[in-house]
């Protein structure tokens, strides 16, 4: 399986390539020279002698914990440039801006805590490769400065739309107005008025009233 590394790196953004260089430089600088181990040969010489140690040579879990720094960032960034959609608390520059910052302290703590050597006797000094490794985690963590002010808009998750697009429409809550329904109105029977519907029409002189009508003649 080839990656085509150059057509990657033209799909991230100046900052996240930026970010890049330096968690590639962190990592590098792990094989350079971190500390000097002075110490007696076992042979009896007064003199004392000197070698150098990169940072796997006294692993500790500084120096694991700097080196998962390293590939974190740049697993992070080859799955955007795959554009891989997913998010992260507080967006991929605050997530390399922490990691950048937790690495350079990791690094100072070194000043404090040299690692410890099998040889009695031995001391530890800090080398040049420990100076680069600290100025990769400052510009990995200003890198993520960088892109937490560009503001740049993670790729689209397609899992989280899949399941926004299935998920079947909400009822609203039952309240005391729209849980009783008001009864339609009853329609009026109209059987007894239609006949009275119009006016008798009356033709020639009222008929008296059974009260008023005359006795019959005996």
């Amino acid at each position: 399986m080839s990656v085509d590394l150059p057509g990657l790196l033209r799909r991230l953004d100046r900052e996240q390539r930026q970010a890049g260089a330096a968690a590639f430089g962190l990592l590098v600088a792990l094989f350079l020279p971190w500390y000097e181990k002075n110490y007696f040969p076992p042979t009896g010489r007064r003199e004392p002698l000197s070698a150098n140690l990169n940072a796997f040579g006294v692993i500790g879990w500084v120096e694991a914990a700097v080196a998962v720094v390293g590939v974190s960032v740049l697993v992070l960034l080859y799955a955007r440039a795959r554009r891989r959609g997913f998010h992260l608390p507080g967006g991929d520059g605050t997530v390399v801006l922490v990691a950048g910052g937790w690495a350079g302290l990791l690094l100072v703590w070194r000043l404090f805590d040299k690692p410890g050597v099998d040889d009695p006797g031995a001391t530890v000094g800090i080398q040049w490769g420990w100076f680069v490794a600290l100025v990769m985690a400052v510009l990995l963590a200003a890198a993520g400065l960088r892109m937490r002010a560009a503001h740049r808009p993670e790729p689209p998750n397609p899992a989280e739309d899949l399941e926004w697009d299935e998920a079947p429409p909400r009822r609203p809550p039952a309240t005391a107005q729209t849980a009783v329904q008001p009864r339609p109105p009853r329609a009026r029977s109209t059987a007894v008025t239609e006949p009275f519907g119009d006016r008798p029409d009356w033709e020639g002189e009222p008929p008296e009233h059974p009260g008023r009508a005359a006795p019959p003649e005996r």
